[in-house]
């Protein structure tokens, strides 16, 4: 139950007789406590959201190993942190009506894609391409989609990479295949989609055309510093590497010159001898 104030209460449930979702302002503990009773299957949304919820802490475990292996192969973290949701019931009522759907948890299910969703932020765009590699190669995990609205940006100048995957909740007496949308962007990528989110919602879909035209020069700028920030990391990279080179080069010539000198000893000591 989430209050909106301790007068005001918004209320979602899930109605099994006609299939509809009730959106109830209640005033008071007592009418909240009437609205719930009057439901009988209030327990089907908790168990889709149970589902969900499970399915992210699937995924959600399985991407923290793997960037722990990363981190243990090649001393490096491909993920900077790990976003998790699950969509509120306004939402998915909103996105239901949207796509001409009825409301109810079989429509919910079956067209709601991205109900539970986990958002990876990476520092290059180069780690995407890595880890979308990496989570597609889990064998427990079924990639469903893929939209790469990175080489192919939506007109608003959104860049990201989704995956649509399934992954199976082990239940006490059976398996349910569950659907989690992953998002994959860079630390640039995401700033600028988190201020078109706001500026979206602020104007329900419907910027002023300036405000949609410095957006989209918005996007172009982060593209061209994920850019640069690639190709500065690359140039690091490329020092480090020849920096490498050259200690094991020394080490090679110290350890050769080494030899040399004590070749002369041992020859004296064997005349001696």
């Amino acid at each position: 139950m989430n209050s909106v104030n301790r007068k005001h209460k918004i209320w979602y449930t899930y109605k099994q007789q006609n299939n509809q979702w009730g959106l109830f302002v209640m005033r008071g503990e007592q009418q909240v406590e009437a609205a719930l009773k009057s439901y009988e299957d209030v327990d089907s949304w908790k168990t889709v959201i149970f589902l969900y919820n499970a399915a992210l802490k699937e995924v959600g475990t399985k991407l923290e190993i793997l960037n722990d292996e990363f981190q243990h192969v090649h001393q490096y973290n491909p993920i900077e942190h790990i976003k998790t949701r699950i969509k509120t019931p306004e939402s998915i009522v909103k996105k239901l009506k949207r796509y001409g759907y009825e409301t109810s948890i079989e429509n919910m299910v079956r067209y709601i894609n991205d109900i539970a969703g986990v958002r990876l932020i990476c520092s290059f765009t180069s780690d995407i391409y890595r880890l979308a590699e990496m989570i597609g190669n889990q064998s427990d995990l079924k990639v469903l989609s893929i939209k790469d609205y990175i080489k192919n940006p939506k007109e608003s100048g959104y860049k990201s990479y989704h995956m649509l995957v399934s992954v199976p909740i082990f239940l006490s007496d059976s398996v349910v295949d569950t659907k989690v949308e992953i998002q994959i962007r860079t630390i640039a990528m995401d700033f600028w989609a988190s201020l078109e989110h706001k500026i979206y919602y602020k104007f329900e879909g419907n910027a002023p055309e300036y405000i949609s035209r410095d957006l989209r020069e918005c996007a172009k700028m982060v593209s061209e510093l994920d850019e640069k920030m690639l190709s500065l990391n690359e140039a690091i990279q490329e020092c480090i590497l020849q920096q490498e080179n050259r200690d094991n080069m020394d080490d090679v010539l110290e350890n050769v010159i080494g030899n040399r000198k004590e070749q002369p000893k041992l020859q004296a000591n064997g005349t001696e001898g």
